[in-house]
């Protein structure tokens, strides 16, 4: 019998999470609905969040898991068989998710993974990847003449915003703070900025001839409001995805003047069927190579059967990908 994670309740402390191995299989799906084997699946800072409660629309008892990558097992004849990635803000928040042997989703979700993408690979792309393409696809997504500035482009999320900009030919500033942070993979040149050493609004503008960037992809939040909006050109767009501090110094003569806008990305309100398509548009890098998923080491790679060892190490801050990976690597 399949098996899946199983969290029966909200956990008080991470030290409290305390994650059941259970039967797959008590709710059957609905018409319409196709079981994954999973292969592999992407273990988040939100999948264990979840846990204790900062997710308001987190379901108890539930089968943690947002990203995956399969094969189709049961469903339409036409998807059995098929190796299929993707990700859900529902997946594993108001639904069962993938950190499980099987995984029952709507056949909207569904979506071919690259053939030249292994399953661990395939399967730990998710949230990263949605968020990025998300929050560029609302600020107007960049093309050869804009100008990308990722504020926090060490972390996942940013890594990501990187590569996207850089496939589309724009020109991309990484803005980080921390000394030695990971780079990453770009398919084009990339200004590397060391906010430690340099004002990145100053950097950001002596480079762009006093312009500015045309989208701050800002994934840390309020540390960054003010210089992110500093770099941001006339009639440009800052992104957000998350923050340290809910309010924020906000000069609306500055707003205005500059003709901005500002856009928030919440992917858990985003299902499965609607990560779909972006999961469609991003295929075609990652199969040319222009796009590239994350490393996961050898030891971040976990049985089910370690599951409260992997949900405390991602709360803990462990910096790598990390994923379950059921019946061993693939």
């Amino acid at each position: 019998m399949p098996r899946a994670l199983n969290i029966p309740a909200q956990a008080s402390s991470p030290d409290a999470i305390a994650v059941e191995l259970v039967e797959f299989g008590a709710n059957g799906p609905s018409e319409g609905d196709v079981t994954i084997e999973v292969r592999a699946a992407g273990v988040n800072p939100s999948d264990a969040k979840a846990m204790l409660g900062i997710m308001p629309s987190a379901v108890f008892p539930r089968t943690p898991g947002r990203d995956f990558a399969g094969v189709v097992v049961d469903g339409p004849r036409e998807v059995i068989g098929l190796e299929v990635w993707g990700t859900g803000g529902d997946v594993g928040i108001s639904r069962n998710g993938s950190h499980a042997e099987r995984l029952i989703l709507p056949r909207a979700a569904i979506v071919a993974k690259p053939a030249n993408l292994s399953m661990l690979e395939a399967g730990t792309v998710g949230v990263p990847f949605l968020t990025a393409y998300e929050g560029l696809r609302r600020a107007g997504y960049p093309g050869p003449q804009s100008t990308v500035a990722v504020f926090g482009a060490s972390g996942k999320v940013g890594q990501a915003v990187v590569q996207l900009a850089a496939r589309a030919r724009a020109r991309v500033f990484a803005v980080d703070r921390r000394a030695g942070a990971p780079r990453g993979h770009a398919s084009t040149p990339v200004r590397h900025v060391d906010a430690s050493r340099e004002k990145p609004s100053d950097a950001i503008r002596a480079e762009t001839g006093g312009k500015g960037a045309s989208i701050v992809f800002n994934t840390v939040g309020s540390p960054w409001f003010a210089e992110a909006n500093a770099a941001l050109a006339k009639r440009g767009t800052q992104v957000f995805i998350s923050t340290l501090e809910r309010s924020v110094p906000f000069d609306i003569f500055a707003f205005y003047r500059g003709m901005h806008t500002y856009a928030g990305v919440d992917s858990l309100a985003m299902s499965a069927s609607d990560c779909a398509p972006i999961f469609e548009a991003l295929r075609p890098g990652f199969e040319d190579g222009s796009l590239r998923p994350f490393e996961v080491a050898p030891d971040a790679r976990f049985a089910l059967e370690d599951a409260n060892r992997a949900y405390r190490a991602v709360l803990a801050g462990a910096g790598g990908r990390m994923a379950f990976v059921p019946g061993g690597p693939r």
